[in-house]
């Protein structure tokens, strides 16, 4: 399975925050079997965020390479998916992760419940 991390996910797994992930999410990101994803939309939010998120750039890269992820690009079609993407979310970082997660069709990991709004977004939390 494959499935797109939202990055208040990515800064969990990586120790740049404090907080606990649901069991549920915990099972399927240790499961082999899940490609665990990353867009740079995510890597562009922290880097922009940095001093708010106390994250460094050598944190972010070493992160991803310890938690195996695969990082995709933000691409054309995810950025013209962003005209039809309803205005139910302001963050224009977490608009860009919906609007890929509906293009590559595969679900989100994230616990903004606001997430749950966009129809056809497969959230898990």
């Amino acid at each position: 399975m494959r499935v797109l991390l939202d990055t208040q996910i990515f800064t969990l797994m990586s120790g740049a925050s404090d907080g606990v992930l649901p069991a549920k999410v915990l099972k399927l990101l240790a499961d082999p079997e899940t490609e665990r994803i990353l867009s740079v939309a995510s890597i562009m939010e922290m880097a922009i965020k940095s001093a708010k998120l106390n994250i460094a750039e050598e944190q972010v890269q070493e992160a991803a390479k310890d938690l195996a992820l695969t990082i995709i690009p933000f691409t054309p079609q995810h950025s013209y998916r962003l005209f039809s993407l309803p205005k139910l979310h302001r963050d224009p970082f977490d608009r860009m992760i919906i609007s890929t997660a509906l293009v590559e069709g595969i679900p989100v990991i994230g616990g903004d419940s606001r997430f749950r709004k966009y129809r056809g977004l497969k959230v898990i939390w």
